[in-house]
């Protein structure tokens, strides 16, 4: 996790996980391993867009902590997907004057490799236990997330049928299970 710096216009000074939006060219990115059938079935969508989501995940972790799933091949990543897991969505209320629909990918950290350094997006970056994440300042998004880890440590990850939504309704903050 890092800290986005308070002259972020979005969540400034708050920790967050690596990611960002999905580019073009995430649909062309190299992979050097594919994401498992059944993850990519869980992030199913039309065309190819499991596959290049997956790519932004690794991409967005490289640019902003420098960390590599996958290998450097001069200086372009071949993605390693295979490690990846889907864990759970969440889909910004309509009224927020910045959206997101975003899928939340898991990974061993023994799988990355490399410093911690990125681009500068993030400062403080480190490796934070589930516990002191939580005491630390989050979004309620981020809270979730670092909830649904900690839920997952203790009972594995979710299987392929299963995920979590966490959305806003009425201006209520709500979390679904959701079942393929």
């Amino acid at each position: 996790m890092g800290r986005r710096a308070k002259a972020h216009r979005f969540l400034p000074d708050v920790f967050v996980f690596p990611g960002g939006r999905l580019d073009k060219s995430d649909f062309d990115h190299p992979v050097k391993s594919p994401l498992k059938q059944s993850v990519a079935d869980r992030l199913s969508q039309p065309g190819d867009m499991a596959t290049a989501l997956a790519c932004a995940a690794v991409r967005e972790t490289y640019e902003e902590t420098g960390l590599v799933l996958g290998d450097m091949q001069k200086d372009e990543l071949a993605a390693d997907l295979s490690g990846l897991n889907y864990i759970a969505r969440a889909i910004t209320p309509s009224e927020s004057p910045i959206r997101f629909n975003s899928r939340f990918l898991i990974a061993e950290g023994s799988a990355a490799e490399g410093k911690l350094g990125g681009s500068g997006e993030l400062i403080d970056l480190g490796w934070y236990g589930l516990s002191e994440a939580l005491r630390m300042p989050v979004v309620d998004v981020t809270e979730f997330l670092l909830e649904e880890m900690q839920y997952h440590s203790q009972n594995g990850l979710p299987d392929v049928t299963h995920f979590s939504l966490f959305t806003y309704i009425n201006g209520i903050s709500r979390i679904r299970r959701e079942t393929l």
